[in-house]
């Protein structure tokens, strides 16, 4: 049985973690400029803070890992756990955040290690999207979804920077 497809997106999914990707920047870099200080901070009003992106990015890939295990998920964009106030996440509070997004990366590459490419074709059912779809398509979608937020995340931390003292 072939994984080589299934090998190619555990190996992008880490190395936009943690690895030199083309784009230049990867989130561990992003991520370490930040501090339980600034991660909370909204640098304009209609930008999210790096907390409340990451927690986003936790939420689907949750939901990720729940239809990769069940092939049904539950999610959908108009979830309250989508977007949690800065306030809610201070209780959670920043390093445990970056622990569980570790954790739930960790899940999924887990998930796929133990998985044939055959298996990117079988569907599962999108409760967002309202319909079947290939494995594939949720596997490539976190991708998008996390290079989409690391774009972001470069804005909101260069924001942050910019009004540091010195």
């Amino acid at each position: 049985m072939s994984r080589d497809l299934i090998c190619n997106y555990i190996k992008q999914l880490k190395e936009v973690q943690e690895k030199k990707i083309w784009i230049g920047e990867n989130f561990h870099k992003k991520l370490s400029l930040i501090n339980e200080e600034n991660a909370f901070i909204r640098p304009l009003p209609n930008l999210h803070s790096v907390a409340e992106i990451i927690s986003h990015l936790i939420t689907w890939r949750k939901e990720t890992i729940l239809k990769l295990k069940t092939g049904d998920g539950k999610l959908t964009d108009d979830s309250e756990e989508n977007w949690l106030s800065n306030e809610q996440l201070k209780k959670i509070g920043w390093n445990q955040l970056k622990l569980n997004y570790e954790n739930t990366l960790i899940e999924i590459i887990n998930i796929l290690e133990n998985k044939e490419d055959h298996f990117l074709g079988e569907q599962y059912y999108d409760t967002d999207f309202k319909g079947n779809y290939k494995y594939q398509f949720v596997i490539e979608g976190m991708l998008h979804h996390d290079l989409y937020h690391l774009g972001q995340l470069g804005i909101i931390t260069k924001l942050l920077l910019s009004d540091a003292p010195g």
